[in-house]
Parts: structure tokens; C-alpha cells; sequence
């Protein structure tokens, strides 16, 4: 009776080989196309690489695009700014020059009719009174002048003050004040706050 069961036993056990046996060699007889799975992979992120890279080199060229856009609007700008500086200078240039030459204009006007008076002094004959008289009205046709033109004399009345007098000598003196000027050499001029010409003066300490 113990044979029989053992050999029913063995029986089942083989059966169930037979069965797992079967069902592998079905796994195994089944094709694996592995390889193709990691091709068509590969492929996928080649084509998506391509595609990004594509994107890229899209946003790229805009960019360039863009900047060189803003490149040629600069230099556009640029050209305009520098042309329109140039012309200012110019006009600027002319104005000055003109604007000085009226000065001169407006000064010599003033100062011509004197030199016409000390030529008629000059071709005139009679005594040294007479001379004198002529050279008075002269000098006085000459600070009419310069009170037209805005000039006047550099006053020394105050005491010294190196903005307006150039000392070129000093004395002790007891009957001047302190830094007072005891003599003017040549006077000086100016018009507004601008020096023509520092008075020359000798200073008394």
C-alpha cells in the first residue's frame, strides 16, 4: 500500500514538472524584442535632443535678431547724436566769433573818434595852451568812452587790496595808515567784477 501511495506521489510530482516545464519552455519559445525596446528608446531622446536643441538654436537666433536690432537703433542714434553735436559746435564757433567781433565793433566805435582828435592835435599849430586844451578834450572824449563801454577807473581811496592793485614798492610813512597806497604808478580798470588792469600802486606799511 506504501508502494502505491510513493508512486501516486512521484506521479503528481512529475506532472507538475511536466507543467513547469511546459510553461518556461512557453516563456523561453516567446520572442523578446528587448533590444528593439532600448533602439526605439534611444531614438525617442535622440529625436527629443534634436528637438530641444532645434528650440534652442530658435531662441538663439531671436535673440541675435533682437540684439542686433538694438545694435543698428544705437548706432543709429549714435550717427544722429555726433552730427548733431558737430553742428552746435559749429554754430556755437560762429556765434562766439560774432558775438566778439560786435564787441570789437562796439568798442572801437567809441574809441575812434579820439584818435581822429589826437590826429587833428597832432596837424594843428599854435602854442603849447592850445596844445594842452586839445589833449584835455581828447582824455576827456576817452573816459566818455570808456564810461559807455561800462569801464571805470580802480579806486585806491580804500587802501590796498590785492584783488584790484599790484604793489610794486612799500615805504614806511608815520602820516599814511597802515596798507593804505601812498602812490599810483598807472591806474587800473575794470568793467563789473572783471580786471582790464590792476592799478600799479606803492604801498605804506
Amino acid at each position: 500500500m506504501i508502494d502505491k501511495n510513493e508512486n501516486l506521489e512521484n506521479e503528481i510530482k512529475d506532472d507538475e514538472n511536466i507543467i513547469v516545464d511546459e510553461e518556461i519552455k512557453e516563456n523561453l519559445e516567446e520572442p523578446v524584442n528587448v533590444e528593439e525596446e532600448v533602439v526605439e528608446e534611444s531614438q525617442e531622446n535622440d529625436n527629443k535632443k534634436e528637438e530641444d536643441e532645434l528650440e534652442m538654436f530658435r531662441k538663439t537666433k531671436d535673440e541675435n535678431k533682437k540684439l542686433t536690432n538694438e545694435l543698428e537703433t544705437l548706432k543709429d542714434r549714435l550717427l544722429r547724436v555726433t552730427a548733431e553735436y558737430e553742428n552746435y559746435r559749429k554754430r556755437t564757433s560762429k556765434e562766439k566769433e560774432g558775438i566778439y567781433t560786435d564787441a570789437c565793433i562796439d568798442v572801437l566805435k567809441e574809441i575812434v573818434p579820439n584818435l581822429d582828435n589826437l590826429e587833428r592835435a597832432v596837424e594843428a599849430n599854435g602854442s603849447v595852451e592850445d596844445m594842452k586844451k586839445g589833449v584835455e578834450m581828447t582824455l576827456k572824449g576817452f573816459q566818455s568812452a570808456l564810461e559807455k563801454l561800462g569801464v571805470e577807473e580802480i579806486a585806491t581811496s580804500e587802501g590796498f587790496d590785492p584783488n584790484l592793485h599790484q604793489a610794486v614798492m612799500h615805504i614806511e610813512d608815520e602820516n599814511l595808515d597802515n596798507n593804505s597806497v601812498a602812490e599810483v604808478f598807472m591806474k587800473g580798470y575794470k568793467r563789473g567784477d572783471k580786471v582790464i588792469r590792476h592799478s600799479v600802486v606803492k604801498v605804506a606799511n
